[in-house]
């Protein structure tokens, strides 16, 4: 079954154009993965702070293991950037 998987970001004060840019290059990452269906990133109009990932996967194992891809010193870097953890939620139709 394919699932949508909505992830939501908030930047530091004055880190919103970095996270922004490393998250540009972890959909490059993402896309690649086997079952991704498609990746996108949305920024808030309101406020720059605020982005959302919105992943399509063929199913959540998928998703699951695509995150591996990802070097875990690449994102320990990142939540230098975060101004809270990240939230992410499975959606089905």
């Amino acid at each position: 079954m394919a699932i949508t998987r909505i992830n939501h970001f908030e930047a530091k004060v004055g880190s919103e154009q970095a996270l922004y840019e490393f998250l540009q290059s972890v959909i490059s990452v993402v896309k690649k993965c086997t079952g991704c269906l498609g990746c996108q990133l949305l920024r808030s109009i309101e406020n720059p702070a605020n982005l959302v990932i919105i992943e399509q996967w063929d199913n959540i194992e998928s998703h699951k293991q695509a995150a591996n891809a990802i070097p875990p010193e690449t994102l320990k870097d990142a939540f230098a950037l975060f101004a809270k953890p990240p939230a992410g939620v499975y959606y089905a139709v």
